[in-house]
């Protein structure tokens, strides 16, 4: 999407052909620059319902891109709930949490952002309760990717089954007895930990395969995402199981208090992690018994 200022480049890495594989928010596209020249890209229209203009809108929000092998690429399509594995000559050459459902297009169609551009009757909305909104998803290897599942709060790693399909095998909602807010970003490292940014809450944890804690740090603004150095986020780590930490379903919060959350954490910084719907709800109970009986006690 364009500003009036600039475009929105979201990611972007260097190759070791040289070039740049970049995401272009503004036309929705994955491309290669070198030397200021575009050597190859691949268009989200080619697959998804485009709009006439897409520079107008926040339409697929395509987030990230890493490199999987030569030529391979995943990519994170944030506003259709879907990952994607890109091939350099060919296109798209899987979809991670495919659209089998027009049930979830609701999911996808909130805030203007996906619409049924061609009128028939469908657009390709990946379902909510597997990856929603997500963010930073690593590849672990073939038929493995760990992922910050945002809205979901929760980070969770999906393996490909034998039918072709991808499937929760592994996810942690919580950590320190406080449940994830938010998280932007998930890392496996090369001892197996996993490294999460916890944006909301303000903090970074790593976890073991088991969810216990064994590395946590408070940060004082809202973290977007972190990389264990030297390592940044390495192709091919460990995987996990499902028999480590149990794949829970997604809090759905409180309507109405969990989106004056958000607002009020993008707004408070220093809100504390542990301040969350319940206290926010006995807050502006309180508040209102206040003024009623401020109003109360001037009535003669």
């Amino acid at each position: 999407m364009r500003t009036n200022k600039n475009s929105e480049v979201h990611d972007v890495e260097r190759l070791e052909s040289g070039e740049y594989l970049v995401t272009d928010m503004e036309y929705e596209r994955i491309f290669t620059v070198k030397n200021g020249e575009v050597t190859w890209q691949w268009n989200a229209s080619s697959f998804y319902d485009a709009p006439q203009d897409p520079t107008t809108t926040d339409w697929l929000h395509i987030n990230d891109v890493d490199v999987i092998s030569t030529g391979r690429y995943l990519v994170s399509v944030r506003n259709a709930n879907q990952l994607l594995v890109i091939k350099r000559g060919e296109g798209v050459v899987d979809v991670i949490n495919e659209d089998t459902t027009d049930s979830n297009d609701a999911n996808c169609r909130k805030s203007g952002q996906l619409a049924d551009y061609d009128s028939d009757g469908d657009i390709r909305c990946g379902d909510p309760d597997v990856l929603n909104h997500q963010h930073n998803p690593q590849w672990l290897g073939d038929g493995a990717v760990l992922v910050a599942d945002s809205e979901n709060d929760r980070v969770i790693e999906l393996h490909r089954t034998a039918a072709g399909e991808w499937e929760p095998a592994w996810a942690v909602d919580q950590a320190e007895g406080v449940a994830f807010d938010w998280p932007r970003d998930a890392d496996r490292l090369p001892n197996g930990n996993t490294l999460i940014t916890d944006t909301l809450n303000r903090r970074l944890v790593e976890v073991d395969e088991s969810g216990t804690v064994v590395w946590s740090v408070r940060t004082k603004r809202i973290p977007y995402e972190a990389d264990r150095l030297p390592y940044g986020e390495p192709v091919g780590p460990p995987t996990y199981t499902s028999n480590g930490s149990s794949v829970d379903s997604p809090d759905a919060g409180v309507p109405g208090l969990s989106l004056l959350l958000v607002g009020l954490r993008a707004v408070v910084p220093s809100t504390p992690f542990w301040f969350r719907e319940p206290q926010l709800g006995l807050t502006l109970v309180s508040a209102l018994l206040i003024v009623v009986g401020g109003v109360e006690n001037r009535r003669p």
